[in-house]
């Protein structure tokens, strides 16, 4: 992950990134698939590259999966005010650092996962303003797909002190049967249950999945399967428009979604 230009909003997703293994195959795929262009940045961690959307920065992807023997995942930073100590608000509520905290760049990081074994990240940087890119190829929506919803929001609520922030700039509600994490008027995370206990991959386990906007999601499950990538589930309508679940071509999960409101 790269901190150039990533603010830190405490408490809240601030940044998307994905360990690849093969930069070309991951490039090549999301290039194709959500009109990024890219911003080559090396870093000592090994390879890495900005996805650009028409001038914005909306994602990271990095070789952390064959140099530092990561997961192929898509991982979601959030915000904090210091790394050092929610690294050790996350042990000790029962989450696991795996990596970390260390300074990179500007800023510090860690990668850590929840009681119930979904990863994450969290990045101390610059502090910025909350914002929401709507625009296609951009993350549009965070949501963590867990066993139990509201003992999820627990862990975060208290790792990341949802409900200690100005009740002005943050809200935590539950509507379209997920606790959704309002900031600044804005929904920029969601937590559900459901959709990893029968699940028979057993890649499918409990994440925080990374849902980016896309002009059509009909065309672009279409286009997913003329690059290489996989259909984990079907387009279908939903309370934020239409979705579908996607595997790259290495294996990561993401999803798509377009009509996003």
């Amino acid at each position: 992950m790269s901190s150039a230009k990533i603010c830190c909003v405490a408490g809240a997703p601030c940044w998307v990134n994905l360990t690849a293994r093969d930069l070309k195959v991951a490039t090549d795929f999301y290039g194709a698939l959500l009109g990024w262009e890219f911003e080559h940045a090396p870093t000592r961690f090994g390879d890495y590259v900005r996805a650009v959307v028409h001038g914005t920065e909306v994602a990271g992807i990095s070789t952390g999966a064959r140099d530092m023997e990561l997961s192929v995942a898509w991982t979601t930073f959030f915000g904090v005010e210091n790394a050092d100590i929610s690294a050790a608000d996350i042990r000790d509520r029962g989450g696991t650092v795996a990596v970390g905290p260390l300074d990179f760049d500007t800023g510090r990081m860690a990668l850590c996962s929840d009681p119930g074994g979904a990863s994450f990240g969290i990045w101390e940087g610059e502090k910025g303003l909350s914002t929401r890119l709507r625009r296609v190829g951009a993350p549009v929506w965070i949501e963590l797909r867990t066993r139990d919803a509201f003992a999820a929001a627990m862990f975060y609520g208290e790792v990341f002190g949802w409900d200690k922030r100005d009740p002005e700039h943050y809200e935590v509600r539950w509507e379209n049967d997920r606790v959704v994490l309002v900031v600044d008027g804005h929904s920029v995370a969601g937590i559900r249950s459901g959709g990893v206990e029968a699940a028979a991959d057993p890649r499918v386990r409990p994440r925080w999945h990374v849902y980016f906007g896309v002009a059509d999601v009909d065309e672009a499950v279409q286009l997913t399967k003329e690059l290489g990538g996989d259909i984990t589930g079907e387009p279908r309508d939903s309370a934020y428009g239409r979705v579908a679940g996607i595997r790259d071509p290495e294996g990561a999960l993401l999803s798509i979604v377009s009509g996003y409101a």
